[in-house]
């Protein structure tokens, strides 16, 4: 019997099946994340950017971390529950006008079609599920 629990076929670089296979226990999610401009259609003030940047698969649900800067803007989520890393803002929801603070520790979820208004006052690091 053997223990070696390595692949036996090619695994593609860069896909998320690599990622999960190369990584250690410990998720970097101190790591830069790359972040562009939003679209112009969404931002309601300010020039926020956003990005994230996938950590793991687990059981087909991905685990990443997000980033937005400083501004509003409006976005349409998907199935979601996700941990504040550091920052400050606000998610409004639109559908019923619930208003929830966010700042490190604050874990939220977020359900798919739901319109939200994102403040963000101090760059929001998040770790998400989804």
């Amino acid at each position: 019997m053997t223990t070696d629990r390595r692949p036996t076929r090619a695994v593609p670089l860069g896909t998320m099946l690599d990622m999960t296979l190369r990584t250690t226990r410990v998720l970097d999610v101190a790591a830069t994340v790359p972040t562009a401009p939003l679209d112009p259609g969404t931002v309601v003030d300010g020039a926020p950017e956003a990005g994230s940047r996938a950590l793991a698969a687990v059981a087909g649900v991905e685990v990443g971390v997000w980033e937005m800067t400083p501004g509003t803007a409006t976005d349409v989520e998907v199935d979601e529950v996700f941990v504040v890393l550091s920052g400050s803002g606000t998610v409004s929801f639109d559908d019923d006008g619930e208003q929830v603070d966010l700042a490190p520790g604050s874990v939220v979820r977020l359900r798919a079609g739901e319109r939200t208004t994102w403040v963000v006052h101090e760059t929001i690091r998040k770790i998400y599920v989804a």
